[in-house]
């Protein structure tokens, strides 16, 4: 018995219409991971690879550290907004992620983080070394277990947060040697102290949206922004002179140790700006120099341990 003419119509219809419901789920489950905020995790995590063997890794190597990096950094990131779903949905920038949108189930957004995590420490434990596993894992477990439960209740969380985020370096550095040296933690607190002012000038400019979620961070606590602006600076100080360690550890020599300087007084200087006049538009030039800042110091880190 042949359909009729209006199923036969009808059908490509729902067809299309199924494949456009397809294609918006995988989006959002996409955007769960965050591929565009897990770029520099990946990109760090390279760098500490390429650092700790500037001769090169095979390719092998390489593959599997990055597949293994970014899988589960974007395990962690599906997680934290499992978790962070209400809050999330209280503020403007976040309302209309995938779970808070109602887009995606809970359980969704669960198993998803869970799978990503699971498959990617695999990958780093079998395909890599255990070390870079265990990394990986302290990474994604502070994150995700200690950092994510302690936004809603202090604001020391940022500084905890930034634990887990200074650690893909390392796990690139544990790839390539298979151990954790000094100069892997050098690493480790360049990005650690470059997280803070960057961190606190988002908390500044966002603030409205923090106090709408009742998220403790400094410029909800304290609206004019004092405390923020000096721990901005503090960190931004402090940064300086971590920044021109790897000179003496024997990863850098005198031209990247030149481009750290400047690079270093510029985010002094920008974070000198926000502490003392704590206008949006102040915080706005430290968050824009503080996203180029780190690719830029990489950049010339790995150029000067070229030429080493």
């Amino acid at each position: 018995m042949k359909p009729s003419a209006h199923a036969a119509t009808m059908t490509p219809v729902a067809a299309t219409a199924a494949d456009m419901r397809s294609a918006r789920r995988a989006a959002d489950f996409i955007t769960l991971a965050k591929p565009r905020l897990n770029l520099l995790v990946v990109l760090t995590a390279l760098t500490g690879l390429y650092l700790a063997a500037p001769g090169g890794v095979a390719p092998a190597l390489l593959l599997h550290t990055l597949v293994g990096t970014a899988l589960v950094a974007s395990g962690a990131a599906a997680l934290n907004q499992t978790w962070e779903r209400e809050t999330d949905g209280r503020m403007r920038r976040t309302r209309t992620r995938p779970l808070p949108a109602g887009r995606l189930r809970v359980a969704e957004g669960a198993w998803f983080g869970v799978l990503l995590s699971v498959v990617g420490l695999f990958e780093l434990a079998t395909a890599v070394n255990v070390l870079s596993a265990v990394v990986a894992g302290l990474t994604l477990a502070s994150y995700v277990l200690v950092y994510t439960p302690l936004k809603r209740r202090t604001s020391l969380s940022t500084l905890v947060g930034a634990v887990p985020g200074a650690l893909p370096p390392v796990i690139g550095w544990a790839a390539a040697t298979g151990s954790i040296t000094l100069p892997a933690l050098v690493l480790f607190g360049i990005v650690f102290f470059w997280q803070m002012p960057h961190f606190l000038a988002i908390a500044w400019l966002h603030r409205d949206d923090y106090a709408a979620a009742d998220i403790p961070l400094l410029p909800v606590l304290e609206p004019d922004g004092r405390r923020t602006g000096r721990q901005a600076l503090l960190y931004a100080a402090a940064l300086w002179p971590v920044s021109l360690m790897p000179a003496l550890v024997g990863l850098a020599g005198v031209p990247y140790t030149a481009m750290a300087s400047v690079l270093g007084w510029a985010l002094i200087g920008l974070s000198a700006l926000f502490a003392r006049d704590r206008s949006d538009s102040t915080a706005r030039g430290l968050f824009l120099f503080s996203i180029v800042y780190l690719p830029l110091l990489w950049g010339a880190l790995v150029v000067d341990r070229l030429w080493l």
